[in-house]
C-alpha cells in the first residue's frame, strides 16, 4: 500500500502533506516554492510509493471556482503529464487556510511563529488529507 499526497497549491509557495505507509496520519513536509513544485513531486514519487496524490481546489462558498483555480489549473496539466499513471483527485479546499490559523492559535502558538510564511500551507495539507482519510 502506497502513501498519498495531498498539495495546498499556492501562488509562490505550497503545502504538502503526506500518510505514513500504514496510512494512519498525515505529516507535512517542507513547504516548496511553487516553481519547483513539480520536480519535489516526481522526486517524491521517485523514492516513495505514492498511490494518490490530492490536489486542493478552492471552491467559492456557492460551490464554483475560485480565482486562484487559474493558478492551480496549469499546474495540475503539467502534474498530469509527467506522472500519467498517478491517480490525482481534485478535493475541495475551502476553509482549510482560516482552520490552519484557528488550529495555531488554539496550539498556543506565539503570534510570531503564526507569521512565519509557510506554516499555514504546511498545515493546510495536512487539512486537507486528514479530511481525505477521515471520509475514506
Amino acid at each position: 500500500m502506497g502513501r498519498i499526497m495531498a498539495i495546498d497549491y499556492g501562488r509562490k509557495r505550497c503545502g504538502v502533506a503526506v500518510t505514513d505507509a500504514l496510512r494512519i496520519s498525515a505529516n507535512s513536509l517542507p513547504v516548496v516554492r511553487s516553481c519547483d513544485l513539480l520536480q519535489f513531486v516526481v522526486d517524491y514519487c521517485n523514492k516513495e510509493t505514492v498511490d494518490r496524490i490530492l490536489i486542493g481546489r478552492p471552491l467559492t462558498m456557492r460551490g464554483e471556482l475560485s480565482e486562484s483555480n487559474r493558478f492551480i489549473s496549469p499546474f495540475l496539466g503539467r502534474l498530469k503529464k509527467a506522472l500519467p499513471d498517478m491517480t490525482i483527485e481534485e478535493v475541495d479546499e475551502r476553509f482549510t487556510s482560516s482552520q490552519a490559523h484557528k488550529d495555531m492559535i488554539a496550539a498556543g502558538f506565539k503570534k510570531s511563529d503564526r507569521q512565519r510564511k509557510g506554516l499555514a500551507d504546511e498545515m493546510s495539507a495536512v487539512l486537507i488529507l486528514t479530511a481525505w482519510l477521515e471520509t475514506h
